[in-house]
């Protein structure tokens, strides 16, 4: 077994109390370093598994095994930033910047997820960047890993969403987008 590191944002507690985590710990997660870093809760793992995929479901699933933790996104899952990509890569950050601008390689780099008009604090999808870089033969860069958690973040991000949106407008969009998830 390979052992993973990821780090969980959480919401409904206060890793600052001893009670919370004692139960975090008890629950299965003492593989996990809890804090708060900005406000934010979080909990970083080493978790051993065979998969990323099975150590961040396993992970999740042991948080919210505690009353009043909700796990709502994996950190970083799936986005990098030129700096992240040129590390990745083994690139320098202006040979990323010039491919980003189209100014060298064959062109045609993933737009970014974030406005395009907006200079600094740009973010790409890591997954597309990756099979960029592997499709046009400039080099190997793994997405694999960032994909499953990526993935792991939509659904996250849905279970949270589905709370906030009224019951009427959700199943019309289920009623949309369900049949594409096929």
């Amino acid at each position: 077994m390979d052992t993973y590191h990821f780090t969980l944002i959480v919401e409904g507690t206060d890793f600052l109390d001893d009670d919370i985590v004692n139960a975090v710990y008890e629950a299965g997660c003492d593989d996990a370093t809890v804090g708060v870093s900005v406000g934010v809760p979080r909990a970083d793992f080493s978790r051993e598994a065979p998969s990323l995929e099975e150590a961040a479901l396993s992970a999740i699933a042991d948080l919210e095994s505690v009353d009043g933790i909700e796990v709502i996104r994996i950190a970083d899952a799936g986005l990098a930033s030129i700096p992240d990509i040129a590390a990745r890569t083994g690139r320098t950050r202006e040979s990323v910047r010039l491919l980003v601008e189209g100014k060298r390689g064959p062109g045609g780099f993933p737009a970014p997820v974030t406005d395009p008009s907006r200079r600094r604090h740009r973010l790409w999808y890591w997954p597309e960047v990756a099979r960029w870089f592997e499709s046009t033969g400039i080099g190997r860069a793994d997405g694999d890993q960032e994909q499953i958690l990526a993935a792991i973040n939509a659904w996250l991000q849905l279970r949270r969403l589905r709370k906030t949106v009224e019951p009427e407008r959700w199943e019309a969009l289920r009623a949309r987008f369900a049949p594409t998830l096929q």
